[in-house]
């Protein structure tokens, strides 16, 4: 009779075990809680070349804080949604503990602050945004890793 092709015999079986066990004893890292987030904003037609300019020479200053800060796998997209009005569309992922204290972390750093005055004047606040907020947060409504 022929064994099952699932079914494991003699050396084999006790590597794929050793190994399981081995696997079982050693700690492993928790992975990082993971949120995401998307966030809108304007932009204004005639400050695109120079967003796109700053953009692709990014500060290192900036990218450095970003990734002290907690965020990974950021991107901003650029879309004409109706003739002549431009929207930025950002989305990152944040692996921290503290966001609120992360973000007041981002906005006290020096090179960020410089960073968002060339930024800001680029930029404008979406028609539904609630008062003071920039960058306007958006809900998730699908995912799938």
């Amino acid at each position: 009779m022929i064994a099952p092709t699932w079914l494991m015999r003699g050396a084999a079986a006790a590597a794929v075990f050793g190994a399981a066990l081995l696997a079982a004893a050693v700690p492993q890292k928790a992975a990082a809680k993971v949120q995401r987030y998307g966030s809108v904003i304007g932009l204004r037609p005639e400050k695109i070349p120079y967003y796109k300019k700053l953009h692709k020479a990014a500060w290192p200053g900036v990218l450095k804080m970003i990734r002290q800060c907690n965020i990974r796998n950021y991107s901003i997209y650029l879309k004409e949604v109706e003739p002549g009005k431009f929207y930025l569309f950002s989305y990152f992922e944040y692996t921290g503990k503290n966001y609120d204290a992360d973000m007041a972390k981002m906005a006290a750093d020096a090179t960020t602050q410089e960073w968002w005055k060339e930024c800001n004047p680029c930029q404008f606040p979406i028609p539904t945004a609630r008062p003071g907020e920039w960058w306007s947060g958006m809900e998730e409504v699908f995912h799938n890793d």
